[in-house]
């Protein structure tokens, strides 16, 4: 692929939109699906990116917004139609596209999954059958599987709330290690391989942060970053989905994840390491530390 080659991206949030600056930067062509020609769509533009109003789970409308792409980045927030919309696109690509690659966001949980397990989130089990209708669909695929994102609520908001008023990160994740990475990073690795898609097909790529740690080792990092004392505070899963969760007012399906998010952590299923972000890009994700340092301010004021 050149880079007079047009990319579609659809989800253009946190990951997205990073994606999108990074291949504009290029002169990389990009057009972002949107539902709604708003603010955030006059932002897309302002960057340099084409802007078509579509929606995922609508044929016609990912038919009009594939016409002429090479390459896409297929990816959604937290949704119960995302294996709707996975369906949608695969069928869409082999009828009308012509893609040398569909980069799909996915899940790291995934790696962890088979056909019949259960203790995952509806979420997660949407994600994994998503990535069997890609693999089934022959499309150029290319899954990446992110472990949770530093850039979260859980690792951002809330902890910052607590850490102001009384120097602790409170969450219900037990003794469970884990590695989280920047939505930078991870967007990192996606432009790099929409760049030169070709090596990429059929592979799947798990991106962790640089290390796995304990939560009171991610407070450890916080209090050295910020420079005052931050403790880990083991909150019960139920107590902290009633006290704090369920004031946000979340719809089911996405708390549900969350929920479940906590308990995997608890089981110590987020303690996995991965170097794919290095490998891919040449550059370490960014730990804990870089991250924290890079928000100060924000976690202080």
């Amino acid at each position: 692929m050149t880079a007079s080659h047009l990319t579609l991206i659809t989800g253009a949030g946190g990951v997205g939109r990073s994606v999108l600056e990074k291949l504009r930067a290029r002169d990389v062509p990009v057009r972002v699906m949107v539902r709604r020609d708003d603010d955030r769509a006059a932002q897309l533009r302002a960057l340099g990116a084409e802007v078509v109003l579509g929606d995922l789970t609508r044929p016609e409308t990912v038919a009009a917004a594939l016409e002429g792409a090479r390459s896409m980045y297929f990816a959604m927030p937290v949704s119960p139609d995302h294996l709707l919309a996975a369906t949608v696109v695969a069928s869409v690509a082999r009828e009308y596209g012509r893609l040398d690659a569909l980069i799909d966001m996915s899940q790291m949980t995934v790696s962890q999954m088979t056909a019949t397990s259960t203790t995952e989130s509806r979420q997660q089990r949407l994600h994994w059958l998503a990535e069997q209708v890609f693999n089934w669909s022959g499309l150029p695929v290319v899954h990446i599987r992110p472990t949770s994102f530093l850039d979260n609520p859980l690792f951002t908001t809330l902890l910052a709330q607590t850490i102001r008023k009384k120097g602790t990160i409170e969450l219900p994740f037990g003794t469970g290690r884990t590695s989280p990475i920047a939505v930078d990073d991870v967007a990192r690795v996606i432009a790099t391989v929409l760049r030169e898609p070709a090596p990429h097909v059929g592979r799947v790529y798990e991106l962790t942060g640089p290390r796995t740690v304990g939560m009171t080792e991610m407070a450890e990092a916080f209090s050295k970053v910020l420079d005052r004392p931050v403790s880990y505070v083991d909150v019960p899963l139920e107590q902290w989905r009633q006290e704090v969760l369920s004031t946000i007012g979340l719809p089911p399906h996405i708390e549900q994840h969350i929920v479940t998010m906590c308990r995997l952590h608890q089981q110590n299923r987020y303690d996995r390491a991965s170097d794919d972000v290095e490998r891919l890009t040449g550059t370490p994700a960014q730990t804990i530390e870089e991250f924290v340092a890079e928000r100060k301010d924000f976690y202080l004021s």
